[in-house]
């Protein structure tokens, strides 16, 4: 009862909010394609709804439900005329549609209103099974003039996109633009609903994951070449499905798995010194040199990436992807840009995150940060953006770990000091 209580407010607060239009979150584009509907919608329905301190499977119901029955509707009323699209949208031969996103999130937000209501009087009933993995992310700007960090967590992936078959699901997500924060922003709006949509998803989740990456740099180069848009990002995503753990990745983000205390490559990040990279992009025509650092036809530090539409195809946006099972002994998931992993190596992750178990009495609310901190006093200069995710209790991992007596055993583990929080 006191669950579908603290529902029942959460409804009734998004209704008070929606009662008082100032200060709504708007998409992020004025102009959408009908393929980027869904994923602009979801994102600011979800930030409407979301962080309440309600039920998150409720707030993800809600916005799945309101999205359907906006996107049910005849949307020929959205479109804007032809002459009031972006200049140069209707080049060689682009003459796509797009959709006002004002008018549109106007009347999905008539949507929420009214499920909202309905919901008031007859709440709908909760999943099966619940996520309850800990998760804990810190982003700093750092010593650079923008942000063009991203990151996505959710947790409630199967209710966000009304998924049913009972198998367990969570993505994870850190995106690391760079000459703007375009592809960045919409990678983190657009992958994970590619992902859900894709027909692979139960069968083939690898596949889904790998090509939901193509598909989404073939939106935002639709979207670049339309509005002038040079940006692009690299990333790193998670998809936690049941038992196995299902990374891909583009550039140099990665993704570091711990597994009772000792480090698991889960990848390799994508970088033009690669052999195999350094070889791909000279056989399409392009060079890898060296200016204080190697780079991409003398200019990016990463070979494959979403966007960065100058650079095509020598940059490309085919993802890698792998496949772990878990066995129920692993610790914990670090994604994390470059900032951070230039600077922390593998081997250093295990003892910071350890080490601030052990000095906060295994509560890992401000792991993040602490990583963060390091990266930082180890000089990064980057934008930083790390993301744990807990695949145990965290003060089950370190009880485990001080059983084991391996703080005494292996002399890596220093847990003297203290990481400084970074707000």
């Amino acid at each position: 009862m006191a669950e579908e209580a603290v529902g029942r407010e959460l409804l009734a607060a998004v209704l008070r909010d929606l009662a008082a239009p100032e200060g709504h979150p708007r998409p992020q584009n004025r102009r959408l394609s009908r393929d980027e509907a869904e994923g602009e919608l979801c994102e600011a329905v979800l930030r409407l709804v979301g962080g309440r301190g309600g039920p998150s499977w409720l707030a993800a119901s809600l916005t799945r439900a309101a999205v359907d029955q906006a996107l049910q509707s005849d949307l020929s009323s959205f479109v804007e005329r032809k002459g009031d699209v972006i200049e140069g949208s209707q080049k060689d031969g682009d003459t796509e549609d797009l959709l006002s996103s004002d008018a549109l999130f106007q009347h999905c937000l008539t949507s929420v209103q009214d499920i909202s209501s309905q919901w008031q009087k007859q709440l709908p009933s909760p999943p099966n099974s619940i996520c309850t993995l800990y998760v804990s992310a810190h982003a700093v700007r750092n010593t650079r003039r923008k942000m063009e960090d991203r990151h996505v967590t959710l947790l409630d992936f199967n209710q966000l996109f009304g998924i049913t078959d009972g198998v367990a699901r969570s993505y994870f997500a850190v995106f690391d633009g760079h000459g703007g924060l375009d592809a960045a922003n919409y990678a983190a709006t657009h992958v994970h609903v590619t992902v859900a949509g894709h027909e692979a998803l139960m069968s083939d989740p690898a596949r889904a994951l790998k090509e939901a990456f193509q598909r989404t740099d073939a939106m935002f180069l639709k979207k670049a070449k339309r509005e002038r848009l040079r940006s692009g990002t690299t990333g790193v995503c998670a998809v936690l499905e049941g038992e196995r753990l299902h990374v891909a990745w583009l550039g140099d983000s990665q993704a570091l798995l711990v597994q009772q205390g000792s480090p698991v490559t889960l990848m390799e990040p994508h970088k033009p010194e690669r052999e195999d990279e350094r070889e791909r992009i000279e056989a399409l025509g392009g060079c890898v040199t060296y200016t204080g650092c190697w780079r991409v036809n003398g200019t990016l530090a990463v070979s494959r990436a979403i966007g960065d539409i100058d650079q095509k195809p020598y940059v490309s946006g085919e993802a890698d992807v792998t496949t772990h099972v878990l066995s129920g002994t692993e610790d914990f998931l670090v994604l994390g840009c470059d900032g951070f992993y230039d600077v922390v190596t593998s081997s250093e992750v295990p003892s910071l995150v350890l080490g601030h178990l052990l000095e906060n009495g295994g509560d890992g609310q401000h792991v993040a940060e602490r990583l963060v901190s390091a990266a930082k006093e180890g000089g990064s200069s980057d934008n930083i953006t790390v993301m744990v995710v807990f695949l145990r209790d965290p003060a089950k991992v370190l009880e485990d770990f001080l059983a084991h007596g391996s703080v005494e055993a292996e002399p890596l583990f220093d847990f003297g000091g203290g990481g400084a929080e970074v707000g």
